[in-house]
């Protein structure tokens, strides 16, 4: 049975949209499961969408080589999309933890959808040629085709990701790939029994889907509680991150996109070195305190050991952490309910643009304890206009202090934030810590030109685990393999610590 030319453009065009959006998501799929996995999420990104595009170039080249039964074609094209598409997510977090081979894993999904994609919009012009004039065909297919790929780019960041996650997204996109598929049998005339055969594949994919999404959270539950090595008592996921939490006998720990945050048996280690020695460098308890990221509380718990604290103002631009750290049992038995204090005000902000916009008066102590600077998003953070900002929010004689990475695994990347801070005119005073979760850690203490080197702890170093006056005395020495070395200023406009930082973590990672 023919169907009426007014129903072929606008079927064809709704599926360019689909492809377009679809074949877009697929690529934030992998390149977010990359970046989670290999790091430096913009060169991941760009390596993803830059083969993806070269794939559709290969598709569209191939087309040229089809040249029966082009409505066919379309829809067996259109059910590999959804199979491939649907199934990459869990397929690569599945290879990541059990496998090894991700990359290969990662780039071969990538050209075979990439190819797929490249190879239906030639068809669909081929398919609407003799329903449109060309200048109108070549104009409604592009203008579907980019707007598909805007929506899918705005969809994942603030609906999909959130809401669905990586793995359920893939298997929806894949879900509506193979209804747009069965649609086409449906609408379009095809012998019956091509017909039959392209709707049974299309059926047996959305089964096979919904059986993937019917067991996929035990799956993914048991994959990755292989991969944490502990069970996971808590997992969500935010626009930003992946937050895990696996509790064993021994330790609970905090995962954000796979990347140990803090293991609860030596944390204590870390959050007394990141905070008692610039209380000890101001010469008095706080009274106003900001602390930059440190969503799980933990610096907060810290400095509410000093009952002069009148304020502290947390920044953290992911409520899904500082939620978690309030609210939930498993994080307030961790932070002792810092986050509960009517002292604590917490703002789910970026804290660059905090800094620059906020109309809060001066500190007399800045924590800031973001995460290594692993991304040009968060290099940001680490760069000297960021410095200058914090350094605006500090009193005459305010005091910061900066997680710095490992001077051990990273020790180029840990002197250029020391120079970083120093070119945005702050006086600095480098240390490190031994945290067995992490090795030896690096810190910066900064302030204006009177800082000193620390001597003697505000607190009662007996309600301490790990700091005594000894210990703060020697953090401040570096051996000679750990010494200061030349390194590059981070500035904004070239970001020069990324690209150090991953070199410098990967040659440890090989």
């Amino acid at each position: 049975m023919a169907v009426p030319k007014r129903l072929v453009s606008p079927a064809l065009l709704a599926s360019v949209f689909v492809i377009a959006t679809s074949g877009l998501v697929y690529q934030l799929v992998s390149g977010t499961l990359a970046s989670y996995v290999l790091g430096d999420s913009v060169a991941q990104f760009s390596l993803v969408i830059g083969l993806y595009l070269f794939a559709m170039g290969i598709g569209s080249w191939l087309s040229k080589y089809l040249e029966d039964d082009l409505l066919v074609r379309f829809v067996e094209i259109e059910l590999g999309i959804a199979l491939a598409g649907g199934l990459s997510a869990p397929l690569l977090f599945k290879i990541y933890t059990s496998f090894g081979a991700f990359k290969v894993a990662l780039y071969a999904f990538v050209t075979i959808i990439g190819t797929l994609v490249g190879l239906e919009i030639p068809l669909l012009l081929r398919l609407l040629k003799f329903s449109l004039d060309l200048k109108d065909l070549v104009a409604r297919v592009l203008a579907f085709d980019y707007v598909g790929a805007l929506v899918g780019s705005v969809l994942f960041p603030a609906l999909l990701l959130p809401k669905l996650g990586i793995h359920q997204t893939s298997l929806f996109f894949g879900a509506l790939n193979a209804f747009v598929a069965l649609a086409g049998t449906m609408l379009f005339p095809l012998p019956r029994a091509v017909a039959f055969r392209l709707r049974a594949s299309a059926v047996l994919i959305l089964v096979a889907l919904a059986f993937v999404g019917l067991w996929l959270g035990d799956v993914i539950k048991a994959t990755e509680q292989h991969f944490f090595g502990a069970p996971i008592v808590y997992v969500s996921q935010s626009p930003y991150q992946r937050v895990v939490i696996t509790r064993s006998a021994r330790t609970t720990r905090l995962f954000l996109n796979g990347n140990l945050q803090f293991s609860s048996d030596d944390e204590y280690r870390y959050h007394e070195a990141l905070v008692h020695p610039p209380v000890a460098a101001l010469g008095r308890a706080p009274r106003r305190a900001l602390v930059l990221g440190g969503g799980d509380g933990l610096a907060v718990r810290e400095l509410l050991r000093y009952p002069e604290i009148e304020k502290i103002d947390l920044i953290d631009l992911d409520r899904a952490v500082t939620d978690l750290f309030r609210d939930h049992d498993l994080g307030k038995d961790l932070n002792g309910g810092a986050l509960s204090d009517p002292r604590v005000s917490v703002h789910n902000e970026d804290a660059f643009r905090w800094l620059d916009e906020s109309k809060e008066l001066a500190y007399d102590l800045a924590i800031v304890d973001f995460p290594d600077p692993s991304s040009y998003a968060v290099g940001k953070l680490y760069t000297d206009s960021f410095y200058l900002l914090l350094r605006e929010r500090l009193g005459v004689r305010g005091v910061a202090v900066v997680q710095a990475t490992s001077p051990g695994y990273a020790r180029k990347t840990y002197w250029s934030i020391v120079q970083t801070m120093e070119a945005a005119g702050f006086r600095t005073h480098p240390y490190h810590a031994y945290v067995p979760s992490f090795g030896d850690w690096g810190f910066v203490l900064a302030g204006g030109p009177g800082l000193e080197i620390p001597r003697t702890l505000q607190l009662d170093a007996g309600s301490l685990r790990f700091l005594d006056e000894v210990v703060l005395t020697e953090m401040f020495q570096f051996p000679k393999d750990r010494a200061r070395i030349e390194a590059p200023v981070n500035r904004l406009n070239d970001q020069k610590l990324v690209p150090l930082y991953t070199s410098e973590w990967g040659e440890w990672s090989r």
